[in-house]
């Protein structure tokens, strides 16, 4: 019996009380109960297999005492077949245990239903525009960046998994003041000049500039010798475009592809920005100030209004903000999430208010804000960046630990919280390695069928639920039983970091469980029914690190 199926059964046995004028279950109608009744794992094993606390929520509604709303719903859930007790304990939980086959029976449970074992229909229908990474296309993506590049990932194959449709778009912030510094910058280098003061550095400059003077060349033109203006242009349009190549190519390396790469500049060369600013100045949601044009932001709770057209008459960033918005939900986004670092806590009001002033309801837009990363090694910070001379970038990281590590790291940890990557740590074959040590649950799972076929203990030839009797077995059903519902907190959450958490249980689990129950028989021991049937756990194991780990865009290895 799954968690799902067990809730569906104390929620059938809610209506039959309900429909046969139970007592304790007052005035209550069909109506009033949970669409979902929620069953945890309780913490102490003693406790039974699953608990609910669906008798405390409905005993105000219903008028009556938690506990003898949970002594009566108790009796019937007693009845249903699978359950072997149900104690009603403190002020009216319940804890329910379940026959060992009823139990058991997930294990076959997960390997019919495979990849397809924890996902969902529930968003179905739902658009999501999630909008992460969106460096400015200045230099090389840094470790903040790197982090949302594999939460922002985990988080649409989350959500995916769900049932939503998930649009990934980056953002090019290519228009405006950060990109003529960015020429500048380019252009003085190539002159062999230090960088502008408000510019940028770092060796990767010095690259860049190099390749926009070569493909110059290459089409017979002097950037040199052309007038500064034009010069700095071509530095301007190329240095972006080479930047942005390079940008695309680090992601995809990393695995993270984008459905959408959406140019900033396209909202101003569009007339989308102004299209936007008129929307709003006629109907009212802006208003003239100090010779400038501010949006009535306060009205919809920021903490002061925002500037739209400066007093010069030239757009401010938040135009280009609200006309993007305005795209995304032309482009049938029902939900836009936004995925910003730390520096942008201003942004989560700022972009409600953007909603709302279209009349817009201020849910369709979410904004995750992400902290900073460190990267450490022999317990000291680390900056090991040669391109970028200041911060450490997504290829650093991947030269240091590889993809899988890299994300996986980036992925356990919730977004709000600031962590520390040891790199000591994630370069060992250890089980200090958290990485490691789910991908190593996975390579012994396949190691457990080559062996068991080995052995000639195949699957199909027998299934006994009711032998799976091993404390290490019912650990291990637990956390299988717990999976769909990890992964739908995880979408609910916007916390992937839930899943990676999540398969590290499990492996712990499978690592125990592998230490005490055989497979394969030894010497001349015959296959028996019981080496069926653990068989069915292992692969049952397999499927769902195998799944989870592909929900966090890491590999299952079969081979460690």
């Amino acid at each position: 019996m799954t968690p799902a199926e067990l809730s569906a059964a104390i929620r059938r046995c809610l209506v039959e009380a309900v429909e046969s004028g139970e007592p304790a279950l007052g005035s209550l109608g069909v109506a009033d109960l949970p669409d979902d009744v929620r069953v945890e794992r309780p913490r102490s094993r003693e406790h039974g297999d699953w608990a609910t606390n669906v008798a405390l929520q409905l005993a105000k509604p219903a008028g009556a005492r938690p506990r003898d709303l949970a002594t009566a719903l108790a009796a019937r859930l007693g009845r249903v077949d699978g359950v072997s007790a149900v104690d009603v304990a403190g002020p009216g939980f319940l804890n329910v245990t379940l026959d060992a086959s009823a139990a058991g029976v997930l294990a076959r449970t997960v390997v019919e239903a495979g990849a397809a074992y924890g996902t969902s229909d529930r968003r179905a229908g739902q658009r999501v525009n999630l909008e992460f990474v969106s460096a400015n296309p200045t230099g090389p993506i840094h470790l903040g960046g790197t982090r949302w590049a594999a939460v922002g990932d985990a988080l649409a194959r989350v959500l995916q998994a769900t049932g939503a449709e998930v649009v990934r778009e980056y953002y090019f912030n290519d228009h405006g003041a950060q990109i003529d510094r960015f020429a500048r910058s380019l252009m003085a280098r190539a002159a062999g000049r230090p960088a502008p003061e408000d510019g940028y550095g770092g060796a990767y400059v010095g690259e860049i500039a190099e390749r926009v003077l070569a493909d110059a060349a290459a089409r017979g033109q002097d950037v040199m010798a052309l007038p500064e203006a034009q010069a700095q242009e071509v530095f301007r349009h190329d240095g972006v475009e080479l930047m942005f190549a390079e940008i695309r190519r680090d992601l995809q390396e990393f695995g993270v592809e984008f459905d959408v790469w959406f140019h900033e500049d396209s909202l101003h060369a569009s007339g989308a920005v102004t299209a936007a600013v008129e929307e709003l100045r006629a109907s009212g949601s802006l208003y003239e100030a100090d010779g400038a044009w501010w949006l009535r932001s306060t009205d919809h709770g920021d903490d002061k209004d925002r500037v739209v057209i400066k007093s010069d008459g030239q757009p401010a960033y938040i135009a280009g903000d609200l006309a993007y918005f305005k795209d995304k939900r032309a482009r049938g986004a029902d939900l836009c999430v936004y995925m910003l670092g730390a520096d942008h806590h201003g942004y989560v009001a700022r972009l409600k208010a953007a909603a709302a002033a279209f009349g817009d309801d201020p849910a369709s837009v979410e904004v995750l804000i992400g902290q900073m990363v460190n990267l450490v090694r022999d317990g000291q910070p680390l900056r090991m960046s040669k391109r970028n001379g200041t911060v450490v970038t997504m290829q650093d990281l991947v030269e240091a630990v590889g993809v899988d590590a890299a994300r996986y790291s980036l992925s356990r940890s919730p977004i709000d919280s600031m962590i520390d990557i040891d790199l000591d740590v994630l370069t060992r074959r250890t089980t200090e390695n958290p990485v490691f040590y789910v991908q190593y649950a996975h390579a012994r799972t396949c190691g457990v069928a080559r062996n068991a076929e080995a052995a000639g203990v195949r699957r199909e030839d027998g299934f006994d639920p009711s032998l799976l009797t091993h404390p290490t077995e019912s650990a291990v059903l637990a956390a299988l039983g717990e999976h769909p519902r990890v992964v739908e907190q995880a979408a609910e959450l916007r916390e992937p970091h839930r899943v990676a958490r999540h398969l590290e249980v499990l492996a712990g689990t499978f690592h125990k469980w592998y230490d005490e129950c055989r497979v394969a028989p030894l010497g001349e021991e015959p296959v028996e029914d019981v080496h069926r049937t653990r068989l069915w756990l292992a692969e049952a194991v397999r499927t769902v690190l195998a799944s989870g780990l592909d929900l966090v865009g890491v590999s299952a290895p079969e081979r460690m």
